[in-house]
């Protein structure tokens, strides 16, 4: 038995991995091959049965899983991006949440007959959508960056706010099987201890991060040792209350100044990814077919209404102010898919309610999971061809991604955002983003190739990289993850290598072929040099009176030609192009020397002009004075 234990647990290892690889192959919301997966191996082939192999062991390791999840979800609930990101959003996670919840549970209640506050839990379990589901059909479609933003902020803000709708709408379920003097007692004890252990917990931890008490490379570790102290802690002292604290917890980490939380979140690149995945084959490995089957014409039904009545409805309560179109908002109706935080607390409360007798509690895990089938896989299809039936497409993407903060990319950036081009620079050095921000350039901090970046880094538009980063280890490493996002003819860079190093570290050919921008002579170290010798970036306009040959003659050869404008379109200047075409808008780096041979240049063809234009004055004027000789 035990060995059988650890092969499954090894296998549902090796299948999440493979499932996150089909779906970033495939740019397809993970979930879809992980909920097949599950299907497969579970009530398919009946390989996998969590119930017997996990025993009393499988709810709190759901418990733990889903209080992760929350906790997670929770810290990305900055009140500051809901502003930022306009009225629409705000709009959605209020009122389009609430007419979401209200139509659905209505629904449930009537075609499955459920208690009212079976169905208010039903309704609250199915509101959130989630970015692990939303940001890989937008790669995929490719929006106006504007509803783009909308979505994706929509899914990142909605996890936790669903959640816990869903935890007190739950918790009012548990409290009311006591008598009715008691109810609002139990209730206001599980509001109480989860707001104020919660908000104790995340202040001094808090309190701790921002003082660095805790050495770097405990950080991840104590911050989710933490949570799961607290998540059970609050259990103890009031039944079911951990959920509601775990996430007031985050929320308040995630507003709290001077707190650094993408360290927080770095764990989530390796912890949660196989957390949710591992947790999404178990749910899918724990359905019962017949019980789907079971659902019959009702379920369809449900899924219809989800699709064509609560999603357009709160699409269009909540644009009401806004300068949204009517194709944008028909565009906004149409996607919403389900999450993983739909699978996961549906199935830890199916759990506890079914312990607790409940009628009707056997059918939430199944309706959610059709739920989740049905978004997932209907507008994972459907979702490019309408958005280019309403024409909210986005153009071609002529947007930049610099990686790296450099005065010259800042200076380069400035030239690009001049042209109506948008730029965005990603570094990992607060000193280089800070200063990009005083450029009002707009900047991402902190890794763009982390899980953090694919929920928040916002790439609608960008069609083009450029690595200008002084970080040898990581840019191959962000060369290699945006060429198979854009294609190896979109991702350009300078070398931070000496080529006459030792063979050990030598990179590959194909990496270095890429990294020759400008010329085989530009690296990351000379254009650095040559900014901090008062190097400048100046725009040039070639054409048939002034050509490429002319701007040479007129700045010398050390002047580094970087990229040209022609038709509105950045085309970038590398090693391996032979000519540069006339009637284009040339961008090039002018070292302090080449500025001194054109104004000497300039200087000596000034005083060639006037001395010619003195030589003919004198020939115009002794050609006046000369007598007329008459036969």
């Amino acid at each position: 038995m035990i060995e059988q234990i650890t092969g499954m647990l090894a296998l549902i290892g090796v299948l999440s991995l493979l499932c996150q690889w089909i779906g970033w192959q495939l740019r397809l919301p993970a979930i879809l091959p992980l909920l097949c997966c599950g299907l497969v191996i579970g009530p398919g082939f009946g390989w996998l049965d969590p119930d017997a192999i996990f025993g009393d062991l499988l709810f709190p390791l759901i418990s733990l899983g889903v209080a992760v999840i929350l906790f997670e979800g929770a810290l990305t609930l900055n009140f500051k991006e809901i502003r930022d990101h306009g009225r629409m959003v705000t709009h959605l996670v209020t009122v389009g949440a609430m007419a979401t919840w209200l139509v659905i549970s209505v629904a449930s209640w009537w075609l499955f007959e459920f208690s009212a506050s079976l169905a208010l839990l039903f309704g609250a379990l199915v509101v959130v959508t989630g970015p692990t589901v939303i940001v890989p059909m937008l790669r995929t479609v490719r929006p106006k960056s504007e509803l783009a933003s909308i979505l994706r902020w929509e899914g990142i803000i909605i996890d936790p706010i669903g959640a816990l709708i869903a935890v007190l709408v739950y918790e009012y379920i548990t409290v009311s099987s006591d008598q009715t003097s008691h109810v609002l007692t139990a209730l206001g004890s599980m509001l109480s201890i989860g707001l104020g252990i919660g908000a104790l917990a995340g202040y001094l931890l808090g309190w701790v991060l921002r003082r660095n008490i805790l050495p770097h490379y405990l950080t991840n570790t104590a911050v989710l040792t933490i949570t799961l102290g607290v998540f059970v802690g609050s259990n103890l002292l009031q039944e079911e209350s951990g959920l509601l604290t775990v996430t007031v917890m985050g929320i308040l980490l995630a507003n709290m100044r001077g707190v650094a939380i993408q360290a927080i979140l770095e764990f989530k690149e390796t912890l949660t990814v196989l957390l949710i995945s591992a947790l999404f084959i178990l749910l899918a490995a724990r359905l019962d077919s017949d019980a789907m089957l079971n659902l019959g014409w009702q379920g369809g039904v449900l899924l219809l209404v989800v699709l064509f009545i609560a999603r357009p409805l709160s699409i269009w309560l909540s644009g009401i102010g806004t300068s949204l179109q009517s194709r944008d908002k028909w565009f906004l109706s149409w996607i919403a898919p389900r999450g993983i935080v739909a699978a996961a607390v549906s199935s830890l409360f199916a759990i506890k309610l079914e312990q607790r007798g409940m009628e009707g509690a056997d059918m939430l895990v199944p309706l959610v999971f059709l739920i989740i089938i049905g978004t997932v896989v209907i507008q994972s299809l459907t979702a490019l061809s309408w958005a280019k039936r309403l024409g909210v497409t986005a153009k071609s993407a002529q947007g930049f991604l610099i990686f790296g903060g450099s005065k010259f990319a800042r200076e380069l950036a400035k030239i690009l955002v001049s042209k109506g081009i948008k730029v965005i620079i990603a570094d990992s050095n607060w000193d280089n983003v800070r200063l990009a921000r005083m450029d009002n350039i707009q900047v991402y901090f902190g890794n763009p190739v982390s899980e953090h970046a694919d929920t928040y880094l916002d790439l609608s538009g960008i069609g083009k990289v450029l690595i200008l980063s002084p970080y040898q280890q990581l840019n191959p490493v962000v060369f290699f993850h945006f060429q198979d996002l854009f294609g190896s003819e979109k991702v350009f860079g300078v070398s931070t290598t000496d080529s006459a190093g030792s063979a050990r570290h030598q990179l590959s050919e194909s990496y270095l072929r890429r990294m020759c921008l400008f010329n085989e002579s530009v690296s990351y170290s000379k254009l650095a040099s040559l900014m901090s010798r008062d190097a400048v970036l100046k725009t040039t306009n070639l054409t048939e009176n002034f050509t490429f040959q002319d701007f040479l003659d007129r700045y010398g050869e050390t002047v580094v030609p970087l990229m040209y404008v022609k038709s509105e379109k950045v085309h970038m200047i590398t090693a391996d192009m032979k000519t540069i075409p006339m009637g284009v808008e040339l961008v090039s780096l002018i070292p302090k020397e080449a500025s001194e041979h054109q104004q000497k240049k300039a200087a000596e063809e000034k005083e060639l002009k006037e001395l010619r234009e003195q030589s003919e004055a004198a020939i115009e004027a002794e050609v006046t004075v000369t007598p007329t000789t008459s036969n």
